[in-house]
């Protein structure tokens, strides 16, 4: 018997290389290819700071909670929470 395995939210928070101040939250379900978007540039959003390199990665097995905490980390009180507790000094 085959067990269901929900699929995988992925929320991350990407750090520049070049710029090591500026971070990027985001949410996708293909953590692979959305990594290679945004080092490529297909994303107006980070293509300024780019390579980035993925400092925290997050996986969730449901939609509703993944992108709540994505919106959570892009508030000001998430701001504080990340940089206390998911990103690195």
């Amino acid at each position: 018997m085959r067990e269901f395995l929900p699929s995988p939210h992925y929320v991350y928070i990407l750090r520049s290389i070049p710029f090591s101040t500026q971070t990027y939250v985001g949410y996708t379900k293909n953590l692979k290819s959305r990594m290679a978007a945004h080092n490529a540039g297909q994303s107006p959003h980070t293509r300024k700071y780019r390579p980035w390199n993925a400092e925290t990665v997050i996986h969730f097995s449901e939609k509703f909670t993944a992108l709540a905490f994505e919106r959570y980390l892009k508030s000001h009180s998430g701001k504080a929470f990340a940089g206390k507790r998911l990103l690195s000094r």
